[in-house]
């Protein structure tokens, strides 16, 4: 893929974090990454990184090999009206949460459309992210956009019907990881434990459990019984937190995230 050419539109977190992953993997060399953005800081991102700045949608379009929407739900149709002029064999690669392949298709007919939910932890090369394909996308196509974000993490192909899904697991979920980390740094606060300390421990606590299941293959249940003696302060631990319905809002939040998914891509269908 050396010699392709990629348009990246949206410069946002992670419209960068796209370019800096594809980049720093050698998937693409920078000057062959053009990025558009309607904001001025596009200019400052093309210096820092090395890729090229280009100043239209309908440039864009006209001069890259696939392209990358990266820009908020509400602006992807306007996006994607600039885009009418592109070749139809021109593939799109969107991370618009909620935004079917159907709705991209009905604006560009016949553009290969692929679907990805991506989240912010791509941003370290920690990301989780799934991708779906549209009516005219080939497994090429597919693959395509599976080595693009292999650079920013771990990388699933499912089918379209659980995009939205995954929008309020993984697309969401750093958030609810993050309400969490800080949930138990006030708790260690408040037990006399320094606040710095506590969110060290609390951070990587999380980090360490998330590696155990990821690397060691080890079933969540598993693990917390491997730490939770009979009567012991775990257990204790754990009582309170089903006493306060810890796992049902957890499993109520990514439900609401998904509705609320749903409900955005019906701003251009």
């Amino acid at each position: 893929m050396a010699s392709e050419t990629i348009g990246v539109i949206g410069a946002g977190n992670m419209g960068l974090a796209i370019i800096k992953g594809l980049i720093t993997a050698e998937v693409y060399e920078a000057h062959n990454i053009f990025i558009y953005d309607i904001d001025s800081h596009r200019e400052e991102i093309a210096l820092k990184e090395g890729v090229s700045v280009t100043h239209s949608i309908e440039k864009m379009g006209e001069t890259v090999d696939v392209v990358i929407l990266a820009v908020k739900p509400a602006t992807a149709e306007e996006a994607l009206l600039h885009l009418k002029g592109a070749p139809k064999k021109t593939p799109v690669i969107s991370i618009c949460a909620g935004i079917t392949t159907r709705a991209i298709e009905a604006v560009l007919p016949e553009h290969p459309v692929v679907r990805v939910m991506p989240n912010t932890p791509c941003m370290i090369g920690e990301g989780a992210s799934a991708v779906a394909k549209g009516t005219y996308a080939t497994e090429e196509h597919v693959h395509r956009a599976v080595r693009i974000m292999s650079a920013l993490g771990y990388v699933a192909e499912i089918p379209e019907d659980l995009m939205d899904a995954v929008t309020g697991l993984s697309g969401s979920g750093p958030a609810y990881a993050a309400v969490m980390i800080d949930a138990l740094t006030e708790g260690g606060v408040r037990m006399g434990i320094p606040r710095k300390i506590a969110l060290k421990l609390a951070a990587q606590t999380v980090y360490g459990t998330a590696r155990m299941i990821l690397d060691k293959g080890m079933e969540p249940s598993s693990l917390r019984d491997m730490v939770t003696s009979p009567g012991g302060t775990t257990a204790e631990g754990l009582w309170a937190l089903e006493r306060n319905a810890f796992r049902w809002s957890l499993i109520d939040a990514v439900e609401a995230a998904t509705m609320k998914a749903r409900e955005l891509g019906k701003t251009i269908e």
